[in-house]
């Protein structure tokens, strides 16, 4: 079977995304696609939506002055994009997100730029409390156009070990 589809009839798929607990091997980096080009309208609505009010975000005079010389995405919204990015390759099968560590922005984000992301996995281990599943942690890195890294974390997911997660309960539409 492809990997991504499941059988679940006769010569009938269903469209699959996600790894369980077994399929992440510590070292395997997964390069998440497509990219996103970053446009003036995303960086607005999520300024707007979270209530940054820091004019850099979306003043366009304001920005004039700045050492940009003009508007920078927000860096909530980079994380944000990067995150997505990575759940169809890491967390689509995820119980839980458990937490984020050393998020770091090194390179502006401006409108117009094309961001692309990658995970690789640092550490793969069973839970001590929860059977069944176990924690993934992977580290994130968001790259422009230009190769630049403009984002990284780590984050550690709550994964279910094949067999376990909603999807595979009998009569799951999933």
């Amino acid at each position: 079977m492809v990997q991504g589809w499941k059988e679940v009839g006769p010569q009938r798929y269903r469209e699959s995304f996600g790894r369980y607990l077994e399929d992440f091997k510590v070292g395997d980096v997964y390069e998440h696609r497509p990219g996103k080009t970053v446009t003036e309208y995303d960086n607005h609505l999520f300024t707007l939506l979270t209530l940054n009010t820091h004019p850099l975000h979306f003043d366009a005079e304001y920005a004039k002055g700045s050492e940009f010389g003009r508007n920078l995405v927000v860096s909530p919204y980079t994380l944000a994009l990067m995150i997505g990015m990575s759940v169809t390759d890491c967390s689509q099968k995820a119980i839980a997100n458990l937490g984020m560590d050393e998020v770091k922005f090194p390179a502006p984000v401006f409108a117009g730029d094309t961001l692309y992301a990658e995970s690789e996995v640092l550490d793969v281990r069973p839970s001590k409390s929860r059977p069944n599943q176990g924690i993934v942690t992977i580290r994130t890195i968001g790259k422009n156009q230009r190769d630049e890294v403009v984002c990284s974390f780590k984050r550690s997911i709550l994964i279910p070990a094949r067999g376990h997660s909603v999807e595979d309960r009998p009569g799951s539409r999933y």
